[in-house]
């Protein structure tokens, strides 16, 4: 499982914008770009520009859903662990 967090500096760069974004403000906008291209209304240069965007977008949403993941495991092994000390 990937270590990366929404704030992580490890994390592939991206642009400022993108980075400022919170998880539904960026899955919306990647769902728009779907939208857009799939209706093919857009010349060759406009949609490979909404691809590549859409491409970051993506990759700020797995940053997003990899930290909340890592958080949750987080969370359980702290519940197990005081489970198990609360036994002892």
């Amino acid at each position: 499982m990937s270590t990366s967090t929404p704030d992580d500096p490890q994390s592939p760069e991206l642009p400022e914008d993108i980075r400022a974004l919170g998880y539904e403000q960026a899955r919306d906008e990647l769902v728009g770009i779907v939208q857009r291209l799939e209706s093919g209304q857009g010349g060759l240069e406009e949609s490979i520009a909404l691809w590549e965007r859409g491409e970051l977008l993506s990759t700020r949403c797995q940053q997003w859903l990899d930290g909340a993941r890592e958080r949750l495991d987080a969370a359980v092994q702290r519940q197990q662990a005081q489970s198990t000390d609360q036994q002892n």
